[in-house]
């Protein structure tokens, strides 16, 4: 029972991304579906947001395969096919942001949150070794103590 479990999930493994690309849309020449699944697998479904157009079901999704599939048949370069859509749809629709002067706060807060979290850590430590450790008890609180502790 567990094999074929195994088998029929290695089977439908590669199914749930070959659903999206309906077999209207394929292009005759491998050389350019292979252009076209890899550009597509870099943009982002604006209807879904955290799947590629390459996996999603959605019309526009749909729409920009096939637009994709008829610049590179036209002769584009991907960087042409990818420039198009972004000046489209604006640099959301890249599920990896390019590296940028206007994307620099993207890619440098991560390094810099960590930063300030060191630096706050450090100060934090610092702190808490300088402040005092309280008032020492009196006699008189030292021997109500003792009475307390002795059984």
């Amino acid at each position: 029972m567990n094999r074929l479990l195994l088998a029929l999930l290695l089977f439908l493994a590669p199914v749930g991304s070959a659903f999206a690309v309906n077999p209207d849309e394929v292009l005759a020449d491998p050389a350019l579906e292979a252009r076209a699944r890899a550009i597509s697998a870099e943009l982002r479904c604006m209807v879904c947001q955290n799947q590629s157009i390459d996996d999603s079901n959605a019309e526009l999704a749909k729409d920009l395969r096939v637009l994709i599939r008829e610049r590179l048949a036209n002769g584009d370069s991907d960087k042409a096919v990818i420039d198009y859509v972004v000046s489209r749809y604006g640099e959301f629709v890249l599920l990896k942001p390019r590296f940028e002067t206007k994307t620099l706060i993207l890619w440098g807060m991560p390094a810099t949150l960590l930063l300030v979290g060191a630096i706050t850590l450090v100060i934090a430590s610092r702190r808490r070794g300088t402040q005092p450790k309280g008032t020492p008890l009196s006699e008189d609180e030292k021997e109500k103590l003792k009475k307390l502790l002795q059984p």
